[in-house]
């Protein structure tokens, strides 16, 4: 995860410790919304990826959503029609500081390493199991 680490930071142009944050919170809406065998052979391929994942998840349990918005969002996504992890996600990622282009070029590059060592059919059956992942990469 290092190498991921790093290239978000000298790509999106943010601190180390919000790159590692938003990587955790992606990966975590990929646990709860994706298709658990696909996720499952995500994360077996990214050595480190369940404890940024497992931390995220921490992070929002204890009432770390991003102010508030993320649950808005995704409550307001659900009533129309879906999206609302993905919606929610978006409210997470800014709520912890991110723009909405750093949020884009954070998933982007998550996408491109993760296609790059579990592949692409793992990244693709990851991607179509969440409703609206495609609008946020």
């Amino acid at each position: 995860m290092e190498e991921l680490i790093a290239r978000i930071v000298t790509s999106v142009g943010i601190p180390e410790s919000l790159a590692k944050t938003a990587v955790g919170l992606i990966l975590n809406m990929f646990q709860k919304e994706g298709d658990a065998g696909a996720v499952a052979s995500l994360l077996n391929a990214l050595p480190g990826s369940g404890d940024l994942a497992s931390a995220a998840a921490s992070a929002t349990s204890d009432g770390d959503s991003g102010g508030g918005l993320g649950g808005l969002m995704g409550s307001a996504a659900s009533m129309l029609g879906g999206g609302g992890g993905v919606m929610a996600l978006v409210g997470q990622l800014t709520g912890a500081g991110l723009s909405i282009d750093q949020a884009k070029g954070v998933g982007s590059e998550l996408m491109n390493f993760a296609t790059e060592k579990a592949g692409a059919d793992v990244v693709a059956q990851v991607a179509k199991s969440i409703p609206g992942l495609d609008r946020l990469l």
